[in-house]
């Protein structure tokens, strides 16, 4: 039986509801960081959202190239500016939409049987004598940190141990990790005798303590720039607004991040 003209709208725009309604509730996917597992999770949850939020974490540089090879991220977190880069110059993000969102510091951390230092310095002395072996014929003299070759966390780490003259020492000892979480949990099941890892990294390990800081001007600013990875949809936009807003900086604060360089 033929649909009259007012049955035809109702039944037409009931269908484009439902459409909008399906497209609104289709979850923004965030590539992000390792490093940022926790505070993107509490920021997720905190903040109003206009789809649900999916993550999938692991280092820049593997994100980098699943991004460049068609993965279905929408919103990209990298933890420095060169992966970033890498993506701008394929033009696989949207470089106008590109912001840096918090910034972190280089630690030594050590596992928490280690005799604690006197205070967490940012002295030569102070890194040498957190970066050196265990004690023990059987203590591992390992230093566990993200891969420089290709994992942010080492390449800062390499930056900084160069500048202040420790790499030649440290690289002979080097377990190059894919990813700065995974350089930690080395140092938490006593594999490595210290890890070099991000001053927010530490508190998410048990058992494991912060030794000594490098100073900041031994390596790059550590920045964590995001932007929105080509088609992505208005919800992912909106994230990455409410990423940057005074609510979310107070989050970043709170979970240890320092504001963006």
């Amino acid at each position: 039986m033929p649909l009259s003209r007012r049955q035809f709208v109702t039944q037409t725009l009931a269908a484009c509801a439902v459409g909008v309604s399906a497209r609104a509730s289709e979850p923004v996917i965030v590539f992000a960081a390792a490093s940022l597992t926790e505070v993107l999770q509490t920021l997720a949850a905190n903040l109003t959202t206009a789809a649900p939020i999916r993550f999938s974490f692991a280092a820049s540089s593997t994100l980098a190239r699943q991004i460049e090879q068609g993965a279905p991220a929408q919103l990209f977190i990298s933890a420095d500016d060169a992966w970033m880069d890498y993506l701008v110059e394929r033009r696989h993000v949207d470089a106008a939409s590109r912001r840096v969102l918090a910034g972190n510091r280089l630690v030594v951390v050590r596992h928490a049987s280690a005799a604690p230092p006197q205070g967490v310095l940012e002295t030569v002395p102070a890194l040498r004598n957190a970066l050196a072996p265990a004690t023990g014929s059987n203590a591992p003299d390992r230093v566990a940190t993200g891969d420089p070759a290709h994992v942010p966390a080492g390449r800062y780490a390499q930056a900084a141990l160069t500048r202040l003259g420790l790499w030649d020492d440290v690289s002979r000892r080097l377990v190059r990790a894919d990813n700065v979480r995974s350089a930690l949990l080395f140092v938490e099941r006593g594999e490595a005798a210290a890890g070099i890892v991000y001053a927010t990294d530490a508190p998410t390990a048990r058992g494991v303590q912060v030794m000594a800081r490098f100073p900041r001007a031994s390596h790059p600013p550590i920045r964590y720039p995001a932007a929105l990875v080509n088609g992505a949809s208005a919800a992912a936009h909106e994230f990455l607004l409410a990423l940057s807003s005074p609510a979310a900086q107070a989050l970043w604060r709170a979970a240890g991040f320092e504001a963006a360089q």
